[in-house]
């Protein structure tokens, strides 16, 4: 028996992040698992640079780690690469840079980790995206732009096929909406202190079985 657990949007808040990381340690206690992170590591919260650092550094034996890519992560690596994109990032916040201090002190290692990252991961039950999928294209035939910046309308049920869609992105501060075919996990994390990690159980298809909520001063189960 193994578990998949999703964690959404962190946008700069490390000290949740770790948190995180040390409650699904704890959990697994080295037995198999699968960590998957929806992306959008960077830029609102006080600490991007920190978040990478975490992620950088693994995970414990047994749980693989699966970092997606989310549109802040894209919008980052094309700032960095091209002085147009720079200025339009920087209207639009750009904070992320505060934390390493400055665009020349962005370590190399980040930037081509970011760029790496994967637009979704499969299973046998569930696709994990960051923002959403079009349910009339094949996976291979997904844009970059739909994965990173769809919302889905607030009646959508979501779905792909008989697959659960488990996402981000699309921020509710009142917690996590489950629909038939997809949730949603993005509780706006890095203004409202709450984290709230997916658990999701391998052998069965749909939502969540658990949930793991993670808030500025205590851990709920």
């Amino acid at each position: 028996m193994s578990f998949t657990f999703v964690v959404p949007d962190i946008h700069g808040r490390s000290d949740l992040l770790g948190k995180a990381l040390e409650r699904v340690r704890m959990r697994t206690n080295g037995e198999p698992g699968t960590l998957v992170l929806l992306g959008d590591y960077v830029n609102k919260g006080p600490d991007s640079r920190g978040v990478i650092d975490l992620l950088l550094a693994g995970t414990s034996k047994g749980l693989a780690m699966i970092a997606l890519k989310g549109n802040h992560d894209v919008m980052m690596v094309d700032a960095l690469s091209d002085p147009g994109e720079m200025v339009r990032w920087l209207a639009r916040g750009g904070n992320a840079l505060d934390s390493y201090g400055g665009a020349a002190l962005v370590p190399p290692e980040h930037i081509d980790w970011l760029d790496s990252r994967p637009l979704l991961h499969s299973d046998e039950h569930r696709i994990y995206v960051h923002a959403g999928i079009d349910p009339s294209l094949p996976l291979m035939a997904q844009s970059e732009k739909v994965l990173t910046t769809k919302r889905y309308a607030k009646t959508d049920s979501g779905g792909y096929g008989v697959r659960h869609v488990v996402h981000g992105h699309d921020n509710q501060v009142n917690g996590p909406l489950l629909f038939s075919g997809r949730s949603n996990l993005d509780t706006c994390a890095w203004r409202t202190g709450r984290l709230v990690i997916g658990v999701f159980h391998d052998d069965m298809p749909g939502g969540p079985v658990d949930f793991i909520e993670i808030r500025d001063d205590r851990i709920e189960e």
